[in-house]
């Protein structure tokens, strides 16, 4: 009996590690030096929350350092990132438009990030990125 729990409780502990939300930090091979992105992929790897780019952009004819993220979540589909989220959904040409995709396998993920606000002309360009599981 008593190795049954312990079993029964190692076997918990190990699927609750399994299916925890991973923490991915990552930078740019392209864009300005300095620049890195984060995230957190949900424990059942459905989506990504708490996407934060922090670096630089061309915003209005000059450079300029920003951290910012949507609030919403980027969708995760067979482990292939895909989406686009604006906000706000109608802030028409003050809103900012973030894209993201990318490939996340096991604990290493990479793709292509753009952020942008049209009427201001600011803009990340087509940043290509790699990140790990911390």
């Amino acid at each position: 009996m008593k190795l049954k729990i312990t079993l029964f409780i190692a076997a918990f502990f190990f699927s609750s590690i399994a299916f925890a939300q991973k923490k991915f930090e990552g930078t740019f091979s392209n864009g300005y030096k300095g620049s890195k992105l984060s995230f957190i992929l949900s424990a059942d790897g459905k989506e990504i929350k708490d996407f934060t780019f922090q670096g630089y952009w061309r915003c209005g004819g000059s450079t300029e350092m920003i951290t910012l993220g949507p609030e919403k979540k980027f969708p995760v589909t067979h482990n292939k990132i895909n989406g686009i989220i604006v906000e706000p959904e109608n802030g028409g040409a003050s809103a900012i438009r973030f894209h993201l995709e990318g490939l996340i396998n096991g604990k290493k993920a990479s793709g292509i990030y753009r952020m942008s606000i049209t009427g201001l002309s600011c803009d990340t360009y087509e940043l290509k990125w790699t990140a790990a599981a911390k």
